[in-house]
């Protein structure tokens, strides 16, 4: 009835698991009751959960990047004290087996549901402002995509409190999750809380590059789109073609768990290696799926923060398209010591070092652009500075990586942990809070607190040299990744160091945290009453913050590059007269549906019950699907109209706000 179901799965025998997962626990039914006794529900339900609007997807993206970025965070905590611990005769307080799931879900949730989540998010909220349009292309498939990254964020944290998570590492290499090694649920969590939000990310891949290419503005070519729609462009388009490879290799690798196929098994004629190579033709343009938009997020926050243009726009546009195609020819230099040969890793060694060209165009043209500026030094800015700073020394140490010769020494080392969090949090990290402390204002309606925004950025700043440097030393040291104990009594001082630094990023996020209680306590007297906080260039900075559901009352209409900052020009040098009143008319919106909050429902139904095969359930979580998009694809009425009166008085109260 239960499949593998059974009370063996709760972590009765384990007091850490026992601990946390009761804590899980509790947070989630305070929450619940919380909501309940003030009332919230109907609110909830009607503005957020069924919302198809970009702008409160987007937000709500965000949040669950946040809220998972905590999540990951425990887990490193947990890494670094363990290895600060765990040295000669001291065993630390986590077992093998405990610090094998750690890690396994570190990266994951890090990267598919802080990281992955975090862009996505920023992309949703801020492309079709950017673009001068209402909505993206597919408002309800918007809301499916949404959901269904949650449902994989859901059933990755189910395997703390049922069963356990994959003990692999994030990428789950066969033949160790094959079933012979791997017998238990860990993989299969794995395997279907990515398929799901896999599907999901695929979905808004499509919806994002289709809003680009299709929804512009009247007048708005496409080089006079902001850079951040451009490195979203090519995001989302590698997001089109590099997931359903993903997609393939886990559908694979389920078949050989579930039915006994022999893709990637050491026997029956099976290769590991094909796996291998699959995973990394996704996972190297996955890295760029997640830069390029923060390189968008940096190249709007200097030109808005130095006062002008962004120095080589075209040549900006050109180092985005070119990182886009360059992407997915430096996959193997992730295995150099696999067995290709000298030729094969001459090739990918070569390529790797080509791709560094188009990023240090980038560094340039911020470097440019801030030259001669007058550079305000806001709390994005200080976020865009420290990324440039990190990021360089990152892609030096990625460009050593891309020798052969040197990898062979370092590939299995912390210094290529180091490496990877260089230019994960120095990069994509950075840029992710720098987006979100930029465009804030627009979303909410009042500007965070700047002196705990710049607190958070130093505490993260050095508290990532801390935790990072030393790893690099130590790879060089021959310390290897991944290890619970080790006898090395020379290597601890390094990792005490690094156990230092999470606790410094530890503080960086508590300023975060209160950054935003103090803002919101405090809101009244950093209200943006003219929705253009920052003296913006790009068309989000034209309309009320927060925006309106329809965003624009009239479609602006795109003369030149920095649309909104022309219009600004133009309305002061041209001579002030009673102009002309616009012609408003009614805007349909699509109206709100539950159609992805429900589909991700039966998705984590569907999932838990092929995790446990518990196969009635598969069908009744399939077959609800199922009825659910048969009862939105035969919906009668799936849009509202917007009143004339209702869109004229909130853009004259927005003009006479402007005007003041």
């Amino acid at each position: 009835m239960l499949g593998k179901l059974s009370w063996d799965a709760l972590p009765f025998h384990e007091p850490i698991d026992m601990i946390v997962s009761g804590l899980m626990i509790l947070g989630v039914i305070a929450i619940l009751a919380w909501l309940t006794v003030k009332g919230h529900w109907p609110y909830l339900w009607r503005e957020w959960l069924t919302s198809v609007d970009h702008k409160r997807i987007g937000v709500m993206y965000c949040v669950l990047a946040l809220v998972m970025l905590l999540r990951g965070f425990a887990d490193a905590l947990m890494m670094r004290s363990q290895q600060a611990l765990a040295a000669g005769g001291a065993q630390g307080y986590l077992p093998p087996e405990h610090y094998d799931q750690i890690f396994s879900a570190h990266g994951t949730i890090m990267i598919f549901f802080m990281a992955m989540p975090f862009m996505i998010g920023l992309m949703n909220f801020a492309l079709p402002l950017q673009l001068g349009v209402r909505d993206v292309a597919f408002p309800t498939l918007n809301s499916v995509s949404l959901w269904l990254t949650a449902s994989g964020v859901l059933l990755t944290n189910v395997s703390l409190v049922v069963g356990e998570f994959a003990r692999t590492g994030w990428l789950a290499y066969p033949p160790l999750s094959e079933l012979k090694y791997s017998p238990g649920v860990g993989v299969d969590y794995y395997l279907w809380s990515l398929q799901i939000s896999g599907v999901g990310t695929l979905l808004s891949g499509i919806n994002l590059v289709t809003t680009i290419l299709k929804m512009r503005a009247p007048g708005m070519s496409y080089m006079r789109m902001p850079v951040f729609c451009w490195t979203a462009l090519a995001s989302n388009l590698l997001i089109v073609a590099a997931f359903p490879i993903l997609t393939a290799t886990f559908a694979m690798l389920l078949l050989d768990r579930y039915l006994g196929f022999h893709f990637f098994t050491t026997d029956g004629g099976g290769n590991p290696m094909m796996y291998i190579n699959l995973i990394w033709a996704w996972g190297h343009p996955e890295v760029y799926i997640l830069i390029l938009p923060a390189f968008g997020v940096f190249s709007e926050v200097i030109s808005t923060f130095s006062g002008k243009p962004l120095f080589g726009y075209r040549s900006m546009v050109a180092a985005t398209l070119a990182i886009c195609v360059l992407s997915f020819v430096v996959w193997l230099h992730h295995f150099f010591t696999m067995g290709a040969g000298a030729d094969v890793n001459g090739f990918f060694g070569v390529m790797t070092m080509i791709i560094a060209v188009p990023t240090g165009v980038k560094v340039y043209n911020w470097l440019f652009t801030m030259y001669g500026g007058r550079l305000r030094f806001t709390a994005p800015v200080y976020w865009s500075l420290g990324f440039m700073v990190t990021f360089v020394l990152g892609g030096m140490t990625g460009v050593l990586l891309a020798v052969p010769p040197a990898d062979f020494v370092l590939h299995n080392s912390l210094f290529l942990i180091a490496h990877f969090h260089n230019v994960i949090i120095g990069g994509l990290l950075f840029g992710a809070m720098a987006g979100y402390t930029y465009w804030f204002p627009k979303a909410f309606g009042f500007t965070l607190h700047e002196g705990w925004g710049k607190a958070s950025f130093w505490c993260w700043f050095v508290g990532f040299y801390l935790a990072f440097m030393p790893l690099y030393w130590l790879g060089l040291m021959g310390m290897t990744r991944r290890m619970q104990h080790y006898d090395n009594m020379a290597w601890q001082p390094f990792l005490l160091v690094a156990a230092a630094g999470a606790l410094v990023i530890l503080c960086g996020i508590l300023c975060t945290i209160i950054q935003l209680v103090v803002s919101i306590r405090d809101r009244a007297g950093h209200r943006d009453r003219t929705g253009d906080p920052w003296d913006g260039r790009t068309l989000e900075w034209s309309i009320p913050s927060p925006p309106p559901s329809w965003n624009f009352a009239l479609m602006p209409q795109v003369e030149g590059e920095d649309a909104y900052w022309y219009m600004k020009r133009r309305a002061r040098e041209e001579p002030a007269g009673p102009g002309r009143t616009p012609d408003y008319e009614p805007i349909e919106m699509p109206l709100n549906s539950s159609t992805g909050f429900v589909t991700a429902f039966f998705a984590v139904v569907t999932g838990f019950a092929l995790i446990w095969h518990i196969w009635w359930m598969v069908g009744l979580g399939l077959v609800g699907a199922f009825v659910t998009m048969l009862v939105f694809a035969w919906r009668d009425h799936d849009e509202m109209e917007i009143p004339v009166e209702e869109i004229t008085r909130m853009d004259r109260a927005h003009r006479a706000e402007t005007t003041r």
